[in-house]
């Protein structure tokens, strides 16, 4: 996977679990929200000053930032989904939600 891809994604899914939209964290960070973007896409890369900043905003080490512990193999993926249906298989309502969102994915392939 491309490095830039790879950080941008992390980036993102950070400042979604810390409830931040990019308006907020660029501000945070002093960039523009069209920069963060192009970061969070791939597209860009982080200077150092803003690298420091980034990792101060979103609460985590540079050893954490570029962990790639967010890549799984298709078998631990499956392994994952099988684990959670598994969690959930004497709940209906539960399992009914997890079929409508995998047929949803499905479909829209």
């Amino acid at each position: 996977m491309d490095v830039k891809k790879s950080f941008g994604e992390k980036v993102k899914r950070l400042r979604k679990k810390r409830n931040l939209t990019q308006e907020q964290l660029a501000e945070v960070i002093d960039i523009s929200p069209r920069n963060l973007s192009k970061i969070e896409v791939g597209d860009c890369f982080v200077k150092a000053e803003t690298l420091e900043k980034l990792l101060a905003a979103l609460g985590v080490t540079t050893e954490e930032l570029f962990a790639n512990d967010h890549i799984k193999t298709n078998d631990e993926l499956i392994s994952q989904i099988n684990f959670y249906i598994n969690t959930a298989k004497d709940d209906n309502r539960m399992l009914e939600k997890i079929y409508k969102i995998l047929r949803d994915l499905v479909e829209d392939v």
